[in-house]
């Protein structure tokens, strides 16, 4: 099992979703599981991956994807990836550090909200989504992204959690695969 660090910078989470810290690990711990070829795999052996997931607000998100993608706005979720492994386990071998996936409250309210969508299985499908990322999923060319696409939804229904392209759709709301994931810092 992966070692999932989940940090909680903003309280008003607690008041969102039940068990928050619990339900966002179980989400990125599915998607470990579930996705095939992790970026680390061609690096390493292992199969236990670290990762950290921050439960922020949106002036935290703002500031770090105006601070390093150059976009002075907030965002629903962020992706950082980690260059190298960074910690070694006790039989010691390195365990792949995949990076930090940042996700904002007031966003994935307001898109919950906008979607019709219930706000835990959002919050899961943003760290899905996030946790692609660092794996070396993206959605840069229709082909990527349809790829990606598919993977999230493999990975919520996982989980018990309807295709949230289908309420898209069925809302009437973009069609395009990933409206509104597009915070994402690569490297």
């Amino acid at each position: 099992m992966s070692d999932i660090n989940v940090q909680l910078q903003s309280t008003k989470w607690r008041d969102l979703v039940p068990d928050v810290e619990g339900r966002a690990a179980q989400a990125a711990q599915a998607c470990l599981s579930m996705c095939p070829s992790p970026r680390a795999c061609a690096e390493s052996n292992s199969s236990v991956y670290e990762l950290t997931l921050v439960l922020a607000d949106a002036a935290c998100v703002r500031q770090l994807n105006r601070d390093y993608r150059g976009q002075d706005k907030a965002t629903n979720v962020l992706s950082f990836c980690a260059p190298a492994p960074a910690n070694v386990q006790d039989s010691g071998a390195p365990v792949p550090y995949l990076g930090d996936v940042i996700l904002s409250h007031e966003t994935l309210v307001e898109e919950s909200r906008e979607q019709g969508k219930n706000l835990a299985d959002h919050l899961c499908h943003l760290v899905v989504h996030g946790v692609l990322h660092l794996v070396g999923y993206d959605h840069d060319t229709d082909q990527k992204s349809d790829a990606m696409e598919a993977l999230e939804i493999q990975v919520l229904k996982s989980l018990g959690i309807a295709d949230p392209y289908v309420l898209d759709e069925s809302a009437g709301l973009d069609s395009h695969p990933h409206r509104g994931l597009t915070g994402t810092q690569h490297g």
